[in-house]
């Protein structure tokens, strides 16, 4: 039994330390911007919702350059990274303006980009979305999936990781 007193303030650093203990697949979530131009970011805070409707859930940062896209989107998408992908969850992760150059991708169902060769796809158009801090939770209901063979990307302890 742990008798210490736990500090009255979590501190931003014991935050996010505790958090990278928690595994998670790489993935990089996909609008069009109200432009028509694609956009992406790479995300770990995905995760499935509700079976009936088939509901999964994005956070993304307020900061994030692809934000006021995801803000005015009707749809999204959800790309899930294989674990040879590196590349493009960094590529995806950096602060290039155009993340597009050079990828192959097709627009999908409701017109946000589908990255090509990647483990699993998920369209889905936005159910709802709600405030949580620095971050805007984007409900999506799917409404197209496609998964493919093969091993996902992991993210544990600020690492990428492999299974096994």
């Amino acid at each position: 039994m742990n008798t210490s007193s736990p500090d009255p303030i979590l501190r931003p650093e014991e935050f996010r330390r505790a958090c990278a203990r928690y595994a998670t697949g790489v993935s990089v979530a996909t609008v069009s911007s109200p432009a028509g131009a694609p956009e992406g970011l790479t995300v770990n805070s995905f995760t499935s919702v509700s079976l009936d409707p088939p509901l999964v859930l994005v956070c993304i940062a307020k900061t994030a350059t692809a934000y006021s896209s995801f803000r005015a989107a009707k749809s999204f998408v959800i790309n899930v990274l294989r674990e040879d992908q590196i590349d493009l969850s960094q590529h995806f992760a950096s602060s290039q303006s155009d993340r597009f150059q050079n990828i192959a991708w097709h627009s999908g169902v409701q017109g946000a980009p589908v990255l090509e060769g990647v483990l699993a796809v998920l369209e889905c158009a936005i159910h709802s979305s709600f405030e949580a801090g620095d971050h805007t939770v984007f409900v999506g209901q799917a409404e197209r999936a496609e998964s493919h063979e093969g091993v996902p990307l992991l993210y544990y302890a600020s690492a990428y990781r492999k299974l096994g």
